[in-house]
């Protein structure tokens, strides 16, 4: 039986998505007249069988349909978001689990997106529906390579295969105000007590972006010097500590509050996160990212972020970046979680799209 806040009427859905994408299920609606779907533009000219779009393509098409079609020049998911600039410093001990040029030696450049989790570019930071929220990092390595981590607010995944993420955004888009109880998403919840944790977490409203921490919930190898190998899953703390906003304060805040604030700390000096590896004991699950490992699994400080500039060209960088987290370094493997290269395929076709 579905806990109480979720009886119609009353139920509205914070989603989470590849990167994670949140809509009110009242909202949900089909793409307008005239606003081109995900798939579109690779609709042969002549007629023949159709066939059936391959799961990434399915996923961008549902996607976009939540979203109310193609916004040109934005992301299928996160599409509002703040561009930042920055370094990161390697702790000691980064090392000792990876050989990765960035986790060893000097400081190294950064770039760092902040997001709020939908494909609604005007989205209110204030929507109950705007969670989880996204931070995505570009670390800068020598020779003009790179490697990125993509990151959202909540520890845990909102499902753990890519076919279950399709039935649940399906779900969601069949789902109207007027749906029978139990409605499809309804139903949906109900057989997935992680989705219906993930969906209820992400409804309080933060008090900055500064003050959130991050989880890339997909697991990835790290590899030292020896060759010694560790699965492990990225945490991103804050240093000015963990804070949500109170009712009185939520009904003050701005509909960009949460980017005019990113905006005021850096001008009083650098915003700055904790970057860590949660290392998985054996037997944990590597493929399934909508579980969370036990609290008591050994952390390995990996360095500092310090975040201290808004980007310059910041509305040409939304469209020109693209953080994946298959771009990767030596040091840092694939994991067996099959999320991972579902998510970049449909990044890759949000990319196609936004440029």
């Amino acid at each position: 039986m579905l806990a109480p806040t979720l009886k119609r009427g009353r139920f509205r859905i914070a989603l989470g998505s590849i990167a994670a994408l949140t809509l009110a299920v009242a909202a949900c609606r089909n793409a307008p007249a005239g606003r081109p779907g995900a798939s579109e533009k690779a609709r042969p000219s002549a007629e023949g069988p159709k066939q059936e779009a391959n799961l990434p393509q399915q996923i961008a098409d549902v996607l976009v349909q939540l979203g109310g079609g193609i916004h040109p020049g934005f992301r299928f998911m996160h599409a509002k978001g703040l561009v930042l600039t920055g370094t990161f410093t390697p702790a000691k001990g980064a090392a000792s689990i990876s050989r990765a040029a960035h986790l060893r030696g000097e400081a190294v450049p950064v770039t760092v997106r902040f997001s709020d989790g939908t494909g609604v570019p005007n989205i209110l930071d204030t929507d109950p529906n705007a969670g989880p929220r996204g931070m995505a990092i570009r670390f800068a390595l020598p020779g003009g390579a790179f490697t990125d981590i993509v990151a959202i607010s909540h520890n845990g995944f909102v499902v753990g295969t890519g076919e279950e993420f399709l039935a649940f955004l399906k779900a969601i888009a069949a789902t109207r105000p007027d749906s029978p109880h139990p409605s499809p998403v309804e139903a949906f919840l109900g057989s997935h007590p992680r989705t219906l944790k993930f969906v209820m977490d992400n409804r309080p409203l933060p008090a900055s972006f500064a003050k959130l921490a991050y989880f890339g919930n997909n697991a990835f190898v790290f590899v030292n010097a020896a060759g010694t190998q560790h699965a492990g899953r990225y945490q991103i703390i804050p240093v000015a500590g963990l804070a949500s906003l109170d009712s009185a304060s939520a009904a003050k805040a701005g509909p960009n509050y949460l980017f005019d604030d990113v905006r005021q700390r850096l001008a009083r000096g650098p915003v700055r996160f904790q970057l860590y590896a949660q290392l998985a004991n054996p037997g944990d699950p590597t493929q399934d990212g909508s579980v969370v490992w036990p609290a008591d699994r050994k952390r390995v400080p990996l360095g500092t972020i310090s975040l201290t500039t808004v980007a310059p060209n910041n509305d040409e960088l939304q469209r020109s970046l693209t953080f994946n987290p298959t771009f990767l370094t030596d040091g840092i493997q694939l994991s067996d979680d099959p999320i991972i290269l579902l998510r970049s395929a449909v990044y890759a076709l949000s990319v196609a799209h936004r440029r």
